[in-house]
């Protein structure tokens, strides 16, 4: 079929082709022997057939809407096919068929990059989590409460404390000191803002590491002291504190000793009971003593026991497990050694080195913040579960207002399951499954 354009015209729709396929396209953004091409309405068969023979295309499949699928079939590239189906009098339009990617998020943070705990295979897939977190009309968890009763957080800049850099000026509600008995519950151990950074660490502002559930807000509570130790009336005073005041998820990265009883902790359970009458989610440290057993007050019934996990998806060698146990979660550390289990068999390696959990906290004195190695512990695992539980609440995934109940079977019912419940209960949570 002899060209009806004129040489100029010709050349010109050769330059308008490159249009379709931009010259810092990768050849992994597209199929690479592949175009999609759409005749002139009236184009006949035989005239199609004809375009297809003399630009080396071959016809895959049609596509519906009037497209069609063509195999690239003498050796040409994409960019030089379209260019020759453009030239051509029938062709309206050829274009690559372009390949399309999951959405994922990933912050500008520079320690983004060592927190294996949110992206990497045993992670807890934040990427996606936070594109349906987004779509689901709750970025980063908006809308959230989160009490955190631990050794404070550094959430202002008062006297000898100064605000963690990376933590959201505005990201605090009704903070409160359970021991100095005011309202300035700062923190002085490092502790508390390093679990408060996990939920709720300032992402995407180029500071710091990146937060999981990033724009719900921190209730920081302090019941623990410049040592890391609490006592039960504070405790109980302050859950009791995070319910009436509006908090949706409590998170308790503490434990008593292996020997403490419910018999002997009254107060703490009926604080416990109360904050589950009232809607709250309540997620605990299973405790770090290798014990078959979890601690108190992570083996409540009403609590949420959360053990921990490696790089490896392996029990943590330190992480407590048992009957009690809910789910696990990233904490870091060594491998625990092998059980009989297939899980176990695949994935736990004994001589393996472990690795940390990072999150901007102190390094050295009150006002130097960096991201400090050796944080281990289901202390980091219970976190996760608690912004997991945050980004589930403020995104209506389960409705307006789910009950504590509703929440944690979801959990567990979106969790990477194995074969042993005793150490990893219903198995590592996992934030996409949960949102999506």
């Amino acid at each position: 079929m002899p060209n009806r354009f004129p040489p100029s015209l010709l050349a010109a729709l050769v330059v308008l082709a490159a249009v379709a396929l931009p010259a810092t396209a990768a050849a992994s953004d597209y199929v690479p022997d592949e175009v999609i091409v759409h005749y002139e309405d009236g184009t006949s068969a035989h005239a199609e057939a004809s375009v297809a023979d003399s630009t080396g295309t071959v016809t895959e499949q049609a596509i519906p809407g009037g497209s069609d699928q063509l195999a690239i079939a003498d050796g040409d590239s994409v960019r030089e096919t379209i260019a020759e189906l453009e030239a051509q009098p029938n062709v309206a339009y050829a274009v690559p068929n372009w390949r399309a990617h999951a959405a994922a998020y990933t912050p500008n943070d520079p320690g983004f990059r060592l927190q294996w705990n949110l992206f990497d295979t045993w992670g807890i897939n934040m990427p996606e989590a936070w594109d349906l977190a987004t779509q689901l009309g709750a970025p980063g968890g908006r809308g959230a409460v989160v009490a955190v009763l631990d050794s404070g957080v550094a959430f202002e800049s008062r006297g000898r404390f100064k605000r963690a850099p990376d933590l959201r000026r505005k990201g605090f509600v009704r903070p409160y000191d359970f021991i100095g008995r005011d309202r300035h519950p700062n923190d002085s151990f490092g502790h508390g803002t390093h679990v408060a950074g996990t939920i709720a660490q300032h992402t995407g502002n180029r500071v710091g590491t990146a937060g999981i559930a990033y724009n719900a807000r921190i209730m920081p509570l302090r019941v623990l002291d410049d040592e890391g130790s609490g006592d039960s009336a504070a405790i109980s005073r302050a859950i009791r504190y995070a319910a009436k005041y509006g908090a949706d998820v409590i998170n308790l990265s503490l434990e008593f000793p292996a020997e403490v009883r419910a018999s002997e902790i009254p107060d703490v359970l009926s604080a416990l009971r109360r904050a589950h009458r009232a809607g709250v989610v309540v997620v605990a440290a299973a405790g770090n003593q290798a014990d078959p057993e979890v601690a108190y007050p992570a083996r409540a019934s009403s609590v949420i026991a959360v053990g921990a996990t490696t790089t490896s998806g392996c029990q943590a060698d330190y992480s407590n497990g048992g009957s009690d146990l809910d789910l696990v979660a990233p904490g870091g550390g060594a491998d625990a050694p092998n059980s009989d289990s297939a899980w176990d068999v695949a994935h736990c390696r004994v001589d393996a080195s472990g690795r940390s959990i990072y999150q901007q906290t102190f390094t050295r004195g009150l006002r130097s913040f960096g991201l400090p190695g050796g944080y281990e512990g289901t202390s980091m695992a219970s976190p996760h579960v608690s912004a997991i539980a945050a980004l589930v609440i403020a995104t209506n995934r389960l409705g307006p207002d789910p009950s504590p109940r509703a929440v944690e079977e979801h959990l567990e019912a979106t969790a990477r399951p194995t074969d042993r419940p005793d150490r990893y209960g219903a198995g590592l949570v996992d934030a996409a499954a949960a949102l999506r």
